[in-house]
């Protein structure tokens, strides 16, 4: 017990020493803004052109912040072209909805459409219709989408490799369920599919969740101090499955507590390296390795136990963790 205190006190130290430093370095520059695209086939992080492109970038923050890309999905997928979502939710017993939109955004084309770059959706015959659809460019498509409609407003790229996360997607088998009818489904990729007639479920859909992130980092479980958030994947077998999440801090706890954000979970095709478990039958998830970003001071944890401790609210409880 003295054992668990102690790290909590530790813990808590370190986020208190962070909104310290956030005030030592409120005069630095900042850098781009990144978010952080959870898939079903893992993480890639996008940095965003904040100064090309303000109204682009303000435009596609107000949706992430909103949550509006939560569980959302990739609707179409031109191969060796176009990767496209931000437009529709899938809804259990429902189908595809549409994510509600704002009003429509100037275009701000300045970048070049090339391999990795992420750009605004937008219809045909209007320049300045972009509201909550984007695209990342799987191939080099400054040739056409530069010249097409006023030009593509690019307003990010992808970085690291998280272009290996998009080249996997582009592998997958698209479907058009309604071949003689005009839809934004003609071009649908979908995973694991087994009757697309009549067996279609949110699980076969290349579903996402978005989140800004103060730097970009490749490690599959991050703590932010500046957001509260913890990202992680977590394998709870077979019965559960593996899933891409994040949880927020509990403020105001005399213990080191977290949340369960339910909007985030992505159901994953894949089992990474690295990921962290969860057992149901001590109520415990484990993260092996978890990068601390302490409004820029890095370091790393290993071995984290969080007790599942309030299961009507998904509220978990730190126990231990190894320096």
């Amino acid at each position: 017990m003295l054992r668990i205190r102690n790290a909590a006190r530790i813990f808590l130290r370190k986020i208190a020493l962070s909104l310290m430093l956030l005030l030592s370095i409120s005069a630095i520059a900042q850098a781009n803004t990144i978010v952080r695209v959870s898939t079903t086939f893992g993480d890639f992080s996008i940095e965003l052109f904040d100064t090309a492109t303000p109204v682009t970038v303000q435009n596609f923050l107000n949706y992430v912040n909103s949550g509006a890309y939560n569980g959302s999905f990739f609707h179409r997928l031109e191969k060796d072209f176009v990767l496209q979502g931000g437009g529709y939710r899938f809804v259990p017993f429902e189908g595809p909805i549409e994510i509600p939109t704002a009003s429509p955004i100037v275009n701000e084309f300045q970048e070049s459409n090339v391999r990795g770059t992420v750009a605004m959706a937008k219809i045909g015959t209007d320049p300045d219709s972009a509201t909550s659809q984007w695209f990342v460019n799987i191939g080099d498509n400054s040739g056409n989408l530069d010249t097409q409609n006023g030009g593509f407003t690019v307003f990010g790229r992808v970085l690291g490799d998280g272009m290996t996360v998009l080249d996997t997607i582009n592998a997958l088998n698209v479907y058009d369920p309604a071949p003689n009818s005009i839809t934004p489904f003609n071009a649908l990729p979908l995973h694991n599919v087994q009757d697309f007639v009549s067996n279609i479920t949110a699980a076969n859909f290349i579903t996402m969740n978005v989140e800004v992130m103060q730097r970009y980092s490749s490690s599959l479980s991050v703590f932010e101090s500046s957001s509260g958030l913890l990202l992680t994947t977590v394998d709870g077998g077979e019965t559960l499955g593996t899933y891409s999440l994040n949880l927020t801090l509990v403020e105001d706890q005399p213990e080191v507590k977290f949340r369960l954000n339910g909007d985030s979970l992505v159901l994953l095709g894949n089992k990474p390296d690295g990921r962290s478990t969860f057992s149901d039958t001590d109520n415990k998830l484990r993260i092996p390795s978890l990068e601390l970003n302490m409004n820029g001071n890095i370091s790393v944890i290993r071995n984290v136990v969080l007790r599942l401790s309030d299961a009507s609210n998904w509220i978990f409880t730190l126990e231990s963790y190894d320096q």
